[in-house]
């Protein structure tokens, strides 16, 4: 026999069996749940080691990782443009235990170049946020004598046809971006496509060709040495690294007056994402980003750090598809994945 003040003790001692009982059963309450991630996060990058997005992606890793006290391992999928990463990524599972470090090249610019992509760029990723762009600049062989962009825009209407520009090969973003301006400025100059930006950019300098838009990033100490002439940049405003350099979009030249044409980088997952998941991610990519020390380092390298999170950078990524679209289709660009 139990007194009434046994009792008390023995209903603790119930509820404690009824608890572990449903935890037996696979029914543990919510509130026993551990907050994600209780795991390590895999962050694919679709490039290979040394990329601007190779490199700021691992250093964004490595504070990621300070925040949720989990490893951050970076698995670099290179090839095949890009897909064979994107690939990867969007076959992964929607648990927030694979991300990707994605640039403009696999979202943007590859559904306008490939008559058949396996991926679409919105639908089968869930947008996490922008991390930063990275600007492009016009540059001109050093002999050519234009100091300019109106000079260089008046002499290729003057002469249609006799400049040609290089590029790292059909459908880059140094090709689509040189299109776009010829669009906007309504004049005409030979492509000459390379095997990358730097064959392109050893051939500018050497005369072979008369221009090309490049990454600030890629042409900086070329630009600082005096081998080739930067006549400005395509971001809206003007770059830190080069700030005598103007942007096309504020020179008095027609049809330059909104022009903007900048590679980027952002976060993504595989489509699906919980929206829990989402979220935390964003918040702590959000205090990451505004970490000046990592601000001051992508400044150096001629890039500059934006966030943009969720549902805007979704909106952004597809308002780039169409930009960076029309040029494809005005160049009559289109490959084979």
């Amino acid at each position: 026999m139990f007194s009434k003040a046994h009792y008390p003790g023995r209903r603790c001692h119930l509820l404690k069996l009824a608890t572990l009982a449903t935890s037996a059963w696979g029914g543990t309450p919510s509130w026993a749940q551990a907050p994600w991630p209780t795991k390590p996060v895999k962050m694919i990058i679709p490039f290979p080691p040394g990329q601007a997005t190779d490199i700021f992606g691992r250093s964004f890793a490595e504070r990621l990782a300070q925040i949720w006290g989990q490893s951050v391992p970076v698995e670099n999928r290179p090839g095949g443009s890009s897909i064979i990463g994107m690939e990867a990524l969007r076959q992964s599972p929607a648990d927030g235990y694979t991300l990707g470090m994605v640039s403009s090249g696999p979202l943007a610019i590859n559904p306008s170049v490939f008559s058949k992509l396996p991926y679409h760029p919105v639908r089968d990723f869930t947008a996490i946020s922008l991390a930063f762009v990275a600007p492009l600049v016009l540059l001109v062989n050093r002999d050519l004598p234009v100091r300019s962009v109106a000079e260089l825009v008046a002499l290729m209407k003057q002469k249609p046809g006799s400049l040609s520009y290089a590029s790292g090969g059909p459908g880059t973003s140094q090709h689509l971006a040189c299109e776009m301006f010829k669009l906007a400025t309504q004049t005409f100059a030979v492509h000459i496509p390379y095997k990358g930006s730097g064959p392109a950019l050893t051939d500018l300098i050497g005369g072979q060709v008369q221009f090309m838009i490049d990454s600030v990033s890629a042409s900086l100490s070329h630009i600082q040495a005096g081998r080739v002439r930067a006549l400005a940049v395509t971001s809206a405003e003007r770059n830190t690294a080069l700030p005598d350099v103007p942007a096309l979009a504020e020179l008095p030249v027609d049809g330059l007056a909104n022009f903007e044409a900048v590679g980027w980088a952002g976060l993504v997952g595989p489509a699906g994402l919980p929206a829990s998941v989402v979220d935390k991610i964003s918040r702590d990519f959000a205090t990451v980003l505004a970490d000046p020390a990592l601000n001051q380092r992508v400044a150096q390298a001629g890039s500059v750090v934006r966030a943009l999170p969720g549902a805007q950078f979704t909106r952004f990524i597809e308002s780039e598809v169409a930009k960076w679209g029309a040029a494809a289709k005005a160049s009559g660009t289109r490959l084979d994945a």
